[in-house]
């Protein structure tokens, strides 16, 4: 069967089996992949991954089923296994499915991988890393070209497929210098095409630059509270766990979050602004429509630093009775600032170049701490040295509302588009 054929015959039999509403998600994924190891690029492989949700609302109980196969067989079983899952369900009257919106179909980039190109341009990037850059270790590197289809039903009328091919682009690397070696590094992104060299997407040019710089590190002596710089690569995880202790359906339905009570209120500093971008087309590897059957849109989170939108699921909207979000959030757009990277370096007195930071995640409260990877010792302007053993440590709604800078220069990495940027308050610590 093909996917509306699939989720057609699934949603059909499972009110058959006594679901008051019901809904279904197919997705097929088709990855095709080189990958350089060794220092020699592999054989294309490609890899099918298939999965199939089945979800069920009866009498206010909710059950949900996921499987990775679609056989006649294999669907029986399942509607049987969901329909058992619900009914031992607690109710809850905000469990519901999306409402009726007109049937769409979306497509985006390709719909077959040019090998040739993959191969061509794989091959020229380790040569142009060696050359360019001869003390980096290129441990791996990914190039691979995903086909995904999907297909999203439910009982109230929603339909929508969806076509998609993206490039995703990944490299681990380090440096060495005879018996020296600096910490492994590791970037990424995603593009619809392979026009340009993939040594100039993402961050990639820059963090090879680095990865040289970063051999020979220095501790930190004692402790101190001073600045910090995040770059592009490292602020997308800080921004993720802001949200997620404040504005999603977890914190906002516990009454946990940090931004309760404060919609269209100051949270950050009024240099940050925040977009959700999922349909733009800046955005490469965004989505159409929602995980509870939205057709998504764009999206102002943040705007000079007051709180535009929750990002409330349809089940936390309705259990909040605060407003639905458009979208599910990620694909996130932070507006560029008015100062440049080198400027902002300039004016920091003493801090650190944050590239990476490997730490667990904050308490509800914000609180975060962790060691400072791939990253750089500022004092009086100036970058001094490449650090080690540095731990930092902080609060990350604090971190938001002391912003001081936001860089001019951004990073597109097709899932997101970051700047660098500056604050205050940051507690460091070396030896």
């Amino acid at each position: 069967m093909e996917k509306r054929e699939t989720t057609a015959y699934c949603l059909n039999a499972l009110l058959k089996a006594g679901a008051e509403q019901a809904e279904t998600v197919l997705y097929n994924t088709e990855r095709t992949e080189l990958n350089y190891e060794n220092g020699e690029i592999n054989l294309i492989r490609t890899t099918v991954d298939t999965k199939l949700q089945l979800s069920v609302i009866k009498q206010q109980k909710l059950g949900k089923i996921i499987l990775n196969q679609v056989s006649p067989q294999a669907i029986t079983q399942a509607i049987e296994e969901v329909m058992t899952i619900t009914e031992g369900a607690k109710p809850d009257p905000a469990h519901a499915f999306a409402e009726a919106q007109p049937a769409q179909n979306f497509t985006k980039g390709a719909t077959t991988p040019d090998l040739d190109l993959m191969y061509q341009r794989l091959k020229t990037f380790t040569q142009t890393v060696a050359a360019q850059f001869p003390q980096t270790f290129l441990r791996n590197i990914y190039l691979n070209f995903t086909r995904s289809n999907s297909s999203f039903r439910n009982s109230n009328g929603v339909d929508f497929t969806t076509q998609k091919g993206i490039y995703h682009v990944s490299a681990t690397f380090s440096a060495q210098d005879g018996e020296a070696s600096s910490s492994f590094n590791y970037t990424g992104y995603s593009t619809l095409d392979l026009n340009q060299e993939l040594l100039e997407g993402g961050s990639l040019r820059l963090l090879l630059q680095n990865s040289s710089r970063e051999l020979h590190p220095i501790p930190l002596s004692g402790k101190f509270t001073g600045e910090i710089i995040l770059t592009p690569d490292c602020l997308e995880g800080f921004i993720s766990s802001l949200l997620g202790i404040s504005i999603t359906d977890a914190p906002l339905i516990t009454g946990t979050s940090i931004f309760k009570d404060q919609l269209n209120q100051l949270v950050t500093s009024p240099l940050f602004t925040l977009y959700s971008r999922p349909v733009s087309p800046e955005i490469a590897s965004g989505y159409f429509f929602t995980s509870d059957g939205y057709a998504a849109q764009n999206s102002t989170i943040i705007e000079q630093g007051v709180l535009r939108t929750y990002l409330l699921s349809l089940y936390g909207s309705r259990k909040t009775g605060l407003p639905k979000a458009v979208n599910d959030g990620g694909a996130y757009v932070v507006a560029p600032g008015e100062e440049s990277l080198n400027t902002m370096i300039k004016g920091v007195k003493r801090g650190i170049l944050l590239t990476r930071f490997s730490g667990g995640r904050p308490n509800r409260n914000g609180d975060f701490s962790g060691v400072a990877k791939n990253s750089f010792y500022l004092e009086d302007g100036e970058i001094k040295h490449p650090l080690t053993e540095t731990m930092i440590a902080g609060n990350l709604a604090a971190l938001f509302r002391n912003i001081t800078a936001v860089s001019q220069e951004r990073v597109n990495f097709g899932h997101g588009i970051y700047p660098w940027i500056a604050s205050t308050g940051v507690t460091i610590s070396g030896q």
